[in-house]
Formats: C-alpha cells, structure tokens, sequence
C-alpha cells in the first residue's frame, strides 16, 4: 500500500486551503488600517477565524479513519509518516498564503468597505458581490509579493516576543489533533478514547494562549494606526511577524509530533 492514498491526497487539499485562508486572515487588520474601518474588518476576521476552527472539527474524523486503512506491517512508522505529509502540507499551506498576502490586502480592503456597505451582513455581501463581476474585480486586485513592502522594517519595529509565542502557539495547534489520535495508538484500548479526545483540551489551552497574548496586540496595533497613521510601519511588521512565525511553527511542528504524542498518551493513561 503506497504512503500517499485517495484519502490523503483529500485531507491534504483539504487542510492547504484552511491553512492558507489562517493565514491570510493576517492581512485583515492591514485592509482595515487602510480604509479605517477596524471594527469591520474584525468582524470579517472573526469570520474567517471561525470557519478555520470549525474546518478542524471535519478534517480529524477522516485524519482518524487512516488509521484503519494502514497496513498491519510497521503500522505505528506507517502512520508516523503520512501525519508528518500532513503536517508539510500545511507548512505549504502557509507558503501560498504569504505569497498571496499583498493580493488578499487589496481583496480584503474591498471586502470590508463592501461589508460595511451592507450593514454588516456577511451573507448579503457574499449574495450581492460573490459572483462573475466579483471574481473579475478580485482577479485585478492580483498582486505578487514585493522586497519594498519590508521597506521601513527593522528588528526594532518586529515584536520579538510575540514571533516566539506564536512559533510556540501555531507548532501546537498544527500537531494537536495529529498527535492526539496518534497517541491513541500508544496506550491500552481502554485509554485510547481518553488519548483521541485529548487534542480539543491541546487546541483549546493554545486558542487561549492566542487570544490572551496575539490578538489583543494585533488589536492594539490598528488601534494605533487609526489615531497615528504614521505607525502602519508597527502593524505590518507584526503582520510580517504573525506569518512568518506561523511558517516557522509549521516546521517546528514536524519536531514536537512524537514529544506531544507521547505526551498525550502519558497523560490519557494517568488520568
């Protein structure tokens, strides 16, 4: 049986376009410094946010079932292998995302001024402008990423701090459900169950790590550049910062999958 079945090739287109759209959300509060409308433009970042959360929910049922489809013949190595494809697919993931970073700018700067035409409705925004016209209006706003939007950017302006929380932070939510149903391997049949349902306790304590040391900052920041425009340079070196420590994450992800799994399986046993 090859390493890299039907199933995986699903899970894997699955899991690219979720990364890529965490990432991407980035861009949200650069859009809306740039037009001022921060509190839209969260609006439509908790949305995208929420959607990506939930996409975790679908993809762990059918990541679980590669379990039963794996060969008897050194099932445990087998296993290890395609979550580690995994785990590089989203690695890839976040490399499309920041090359389409500077095109999502611009989408979503016109995204927030159209939501905020329409009163705030996501779904009357998706009715109205989701369509043939809105794809070619999206299509205009391609642009690659360039060396000058690092221009102004210093090791004085990128929040060291906060790159190496969220290295820690997106390495764990990248793992957590991986490891958790490897982990379900590791212990007696009796605790397997405990290990598999474990990753929503991983997620969860680093979704609060997120919320009590990332977001508020990004928060802050577009504050900031509302009242003091002169401070964008602040909000897109931590935009800077936010996806390329996500990146970093991703492969520092491939290093903590057997620690974490191993973990999970002491601890489902001890409880």
């Amino acid at each position: 049986m090859g390493l890299i079945t039907g199933k995986i090739v699903i899970i894997s287109v699955f899991l690219l376009i979720v990364t890529m759209i965490e990432t991407l959300a980035y861009s949200m509060r650069i859009s809306g410094a740039r037009v001022k409308l921060i509190a839209t433009a969260l609006s439509l970042f908790g949305t995208m946010v929420i959607v990506s959360r939930f996409s975790t929910m679908i993809h762990q049922p059918l990541t679980a079932k590669l379990i039963a489809e794996a060969p008897e013949k050194n099932h445990l190595l087998f296993i290890e292998e395609q979550y580690r494809v995994l785990i590089g697919v989203t690695s890839v993931g976040v490399l499309l995302g920041i090359c389409l970073f500077p095109t999502f700018i611009n989408i979503f700067s016109r995204a927030i001024v159209q939501l905020s035409n329409e009163r705030g409705s996501v779904y009357s925004l998706f009715i109205h402008h989701f369509n043939r016209q809105g794809m070619k209006k999206a299509c205009r706003c391609f642009a690659l990423p360039r060396l000058s939007y690092l221009k102004g950017i210093t090791l004085k302006t990128i929040p060291k701090r906060l790159f190496i929380i969220n290295v820690l932070i997106s390495s764990v939510l990248t793992v957590g459900v991986l490891s958790a149903i490897y982990a379900s391997l590791l212990v007696p049949e009796g605790s397997a169950q405990a290990a598999m349902m474990s990753s929503g306790i991983i997620n969860g304590v680093a979704t609060i790590l997120l919320s009590l040391f990332v977001d508020p900052k990004a928060s802050w920041l577009a504050d900031r550049v509302t009242r003091e425009p002169n401070k964008y340079i602040y909000l897109k070196s931590y935009s800077l910062t936010m996806i390329t420590s996500k990146f970093v994450g991703t492969l520092a992800a491939q290093v903590l999958f057997l620690p974490a799994a191993y973990y999970v399986a002491w601890f489902a046993n001890w409880i």
